[in-house]
């Protein structure tokens, strides 16, 4: 039994003492259909296994799926700082942003639209006493939550982000290191989707606080951000076949996004946390987790708010 999903159910099987031959078989977690899109997920898994970035699918069953073993070791949120990591990390991201599957349609974010559906889940959702008095007491209110979703679709969608295929989850956990043949692997395309580069790459960087016990003094600091950036947008020009030249006003400009579109991720989550509050049967705090990552984007919100794209 693998114990870090706080979605789904994940189980190794193998035969006697085979460890070479396991396989690993996800069950998909109570009432996970309403929050994330199985057939897209198939989709993204088949596309970033015919790119090198996936491992094989084997099958899929009503509730679940069995996919081949990653070797490896899942980081934490010190790998994720260590320079040598964080440089590979930042490479395998930009391979997967760099791979074309939309057949030359105009791919379009699916950030929105996702927020916008958890949105309506919560505001519809939650009828239990206990919990409402909780929320009502702890989460902002519908009001103050759609007023700055609207602000932050207005706002975000002018950055200028190019909307690429994304991950969309890269917490922590869902980087495998096998170093033997030393490289990363991202796991787990639940919420795969073509999407801002920005939101993906801000998404990460969040992640850098833990997932059971976040701590937001690890998001990365400007330093730690910029060496990363640049490593990942060297290997986004190589892959896409635009050189390799990163200039200061390339790299500040994802600097800026990427930290604006961080705020979306708090929102995105938070939505997350509170319909998993609901129905998830795994035992975690969803509520504080939606409370904390609301605070954080309150907190967040004026420095990002005064970062501004090099003319």
């Amino acid at each position: 039994f693998f114990t870090d999903g706080t979605t789904n159910k994940l189980v190794g099987c193998y035969v006697e003492d085979c460890l070479e031959d396991v396989v690993l078989v996800r069950v998909y977690g109570n009432k996970t259909e309403l929050i994330v899109d199985r057939d897209n997920e198939l989709r993204s898994f088949q596309v970033l296994h015919a790119n090198g970035c996936a491992p094989r699918l084997y099958c899929t069953f009503q509730n679940g799926i069995c996919y081949e073993f990653m070797e490896g070791r899942a980081l934490d949120t010190q790998d994720v700082r260590d320079p040598v990591l964080l440089r590979l990390i930042a490479r395998e991201m930009a391979r997967i942003h760099a791979i074309h599957a939309h057949n030359g349609c105009i791919p379009k974010p699916n950030l929105w639209i996702k927020m916008r559906k958890y949105f309506s889940l919560v505001a519809t959702e939650f009828t239990d006493q206990a919990s409402n008095a909780r929320i009502q007491q702890e989460v902002p209110s519908q009001e103050v939550l759609e007023q700055e979703m609207m602000w932050m679709k207005e706002h975000l969608s002018q950055l200028g982000s190019p909307v690429v295929l994304c991950h969309n989850d890269l917490l922590c956990k869902n980087i495998i290191h096998n170093a033997k043949e030393g490289h990363v692997r991202c796991i787990d395309y639940e919420y795969s989707s073509y999407n801002y580069q920005a939101f993906d790459i801000g998404n990460h960087f969040n992640e850098f606080a833990g997932m059971s016990e976040p701590d937001y003094n690890l998001y990365p600091s400007r330093e730690m951000q910029l060496d990363w950036l640049h490593t990942y947008l060297q290997a986004y020009k190589l892959f896409t076949k635009k050189g390799e030249e990163v200039s200061q006003r390339e790299l500040e400009t994802l600097y800026v996004q990427v930290n604006k579109f961080a705020l979306a991720s708090h929102f995105f989550w938070g939505f997350w946390a509170l319909i998993q509050a609901k129905y998830s049967t795994i035992e975690f705090d969803f509520l504080g987790y939606a409370v904390l990552r609301f605070n954080q984007y309150f907190k967040t919100k004026p420095a990002v708010l005064a970062l501004e794209i090099p003319k």
